[in-house]
């Protein structure tokens, strides 16, 4: 009995210490206070494409201040193509912002607030750790472009990779709710700081994906210094050592296999090949023995200095050997896109990067069709997105630069003629067109 009774003391002893220690309530409505001033719901007017011709549209998002004057993160994909940024803080307070920089290949955004000098914000504290699996997280934003929501949950993975969404960087997978519209806004830990920047979600918000704030950390130089993360370029794909979803295994323990070189790419220039194992880049061990070591030797790589040869110590057939590569500018993902509105279509320069597969058929650069207007001149004439062009009234075309002089010079001439032979490859097969402009698309009646 006398056992039992000071059991039952030490319970109430314990009991009595959870009782008078922090109140979880506590914790996590201080979190949501040391971030939710920050927040920033964002409406942009964007120019897009539908049907061949471009338009403006409303979309919403949210976003985080991170400075005292004003400087806020988004997504890339929030702000793509806007002509006016509009924000609302936390206090009802509003705002337009200016773009700073953004990448697409990590979908974030760095924007100003514009106010008047000397007006100070209330700013959000970035945080330089890695979340463990079973953090309690919220995430702030607007989903539904509602305002100022939190939601609550945990991080379900903290080193998640997605195949197709981003080269550079692991995700924080979490249960708390990310919707429509939660695009951009701050993922919150317990200890109050923006632990990253919530970015993938569903309509369910069953699960959502996060980019880590030290990911972000690395580019905001960048993004400030140049408008763009300023990525380092040398064509290589990779493959880990163990690959379970190819069913591959490599013979070795260290070092990161190359899966492939671009044609045009410095890697194999420079004669890095296919298989080749690299076990050191500038002197520093390269290891990726699963594919969730690839992200981070990509950001690596692309966070070189463009004007230094990188050297890669590799194994090649049992021998040893070093090659030094220089790095391209990866420069802008997505080209600018120009509508010719009386051909009725789109058109967009070929980037090695937003169109591999269209660059493989035009290694030298080229022009592709990116919309067709419904019904449109070129619609009659048998034009398809994604038909690359050849030539254009007999004249090699190899930028949209070039396209648009072609379009003007047809435009100047319409009283003379309205029909033009065009050479496109589809599917890699080159075809004929003729591509007649009779019709005017700003009149109801032709």
């Amino acid at each position: 009995m006398k056992k039992l009774l000071l059991g039952g003391a030490a319970l109430l002893a314990c009991a009595g210490c959870l009782v008078q220690g922090p109140d979880f309530r506590e914790t996590v409505s201080e979190s949501k206070e040391s971030v939710f001033p920050s927040l920033v719901f964002i409406r942009v007017i964007t120019e897009g494409t539908s049907a061949g011709k471009l338009e403006k549209m409303q979309a919403s998002g949210s976003g985080v201040i991170i400075t005292e004057d004003g400087e806020l993160l988004t997504n890339h994909h929030v702000v793509d193509r806007a002509s006016r940024i509009r924000c609302q803080l936390s206090d009802g307070e509003m705002y337009d912002a200016t773009l700073i920089g953004k990448d697409k290949d990590l979908d974030v955004a760095l924007l100003k607030l514009v106010a008047p000098g000397g007006k100070k914000f209330p700013a959000a504290k970035l945080s330089s750790r890695k979340l463990d699996v079973g953090e309690v997280v919220l995430a702030m934003g607007a989903p539904w472009g509602l305002a100022r929501s939190v939601s609550m949950g945990i991080i379900s993975c903290n080193d998640r990779y997605l195949e197709d969404c981003g080269d550079y960087t692991l995700w924080y997978q979490t249960d708390a709710a990310i919707s429509p519209g939660n695009s951009g806004g701050p993922l919150v830990d317990t200890n109050g700081e923006v632990v990253g920047l919530n970015t993938r979600g569903s309509t369910a918000g069953a699960q959502g994906f996060t980019i880590p704030s030290p990911i972000i950390t690395d580019i905001l130089p960048n993004l400030r210094e140049h408008g763009n993360a300023h990525w380092a370029w040398f064509g290589i794909d990779w493959q880990p050592l163990k690959d379970f979803e190819r069913d591959t295994f490599f013979d070795a323990e260290t070092g990161v296999i190359v899966a492939g070189t671009d044609a045009q790419g410095p890697a194999r220039k420079a004669g890095i090949k296919s298989n080749d194992r690299v076990i050191s880049i500038d002197g520093e061990p390269s290891t990726a023995v699963f594919r969730e070591n690839i992200p981070d030797l990509n950001r690596a790589l692309a966070l070189k200095d463009w004007s230094k040869p990188v050297e890669f110590e590799l194994v090649r057939d049992g021998e040893t050997m070093k090659i030094s590569v220089t790095p391209e500018s990866k420069g802008s993902v997505e080209g600018k896109e120009i509508e010719f509105k009386r051909w009725g279509f789109t058109a967009k320069d070929i980037n090695r990067f937003d169109t591999k597969d269209l660059a493989q058929m035009a290694p030298d650069g080229g022009v592709f069709i990116s919309s067709v207007a419904w019904e449109g001149n070129a619609d009659r004439a048998g034009f398809k997105p994604r038909d690359i062009v050849l030539k254009w009234g007999g004249k090699k075309i190899k930028s949209v630069a070039e396209l648009k002089a072609v379009y003007d010079d047809a435009m100047e001439h319409i009283d003379e003629r309205t029909q033009i032979g065009v050479d496109i490859i589809r599917r890699g097969s080159q075809q004929h067109f003729i591509l007649n402009y009779r019709q005017d698309p700003d009149k109801e009646e032709y």
